[in-house]
C-alpha cells in the first residue's frame, strides 16, 4: 500500500520524461522572445528624423567605423548610423 505522499514508479518515470520536455519549450519561448523585428514593424527610415538618429540611440550597436552601417539590439538587418525608428532611446548625457 502506498504512504500518501509517496511517488510510484508510474509517476516518476512520467515526471522523467514530461519535466525535461517543458524545459525545452520554455527555453524555445525564450530565444523566441528575443527575436528581432524587422525594420517595417518599427517604421525604419535610413534617414534621421527630427534630429534623431541611430547613432545617438541606445540600441544603436556601431559598425566597422563612423559612416559604416551598424547592426540594432531590436530590429532585424543593417542599420545606417544615420537612420531612425520608431524604437528611438536617446543615449544619456
Amino acid at each position: 500500500m502506498k504512504e500518501p505522499g509517496e511517488m510510484t514508479r508510474r509517476t516518476f518515470v512520467t515526471s522523467a520524461i514530461v519535466l525535461p520536455a517543458l524545459a525545452g519549450v520554455l527555453v524555445a519561448e525564450t530565444t523566441t522572445a528575443q527575436a528581432k523585428g524587422s525594420k517595417a514593424s518599427f517604421k525604419y527610415q535610413a534617414t534621421p528624423n527630427n534630429g534623431k538618429k541611430c547613432s545617438d540611440c541606445v540600441l544603436f550597436i556601431p559598425g566597422s567605423t563612423p559612416t559604416a552601417d551598424g547592426t540594432c539590439k531590436v530590429v532585424d538587418g543593417a542599420i545606417s548610423p544615420n537612420g531612425w525608428c520608431t524604437a528611438f532611446a536617446a543615449k544619456s548625457s
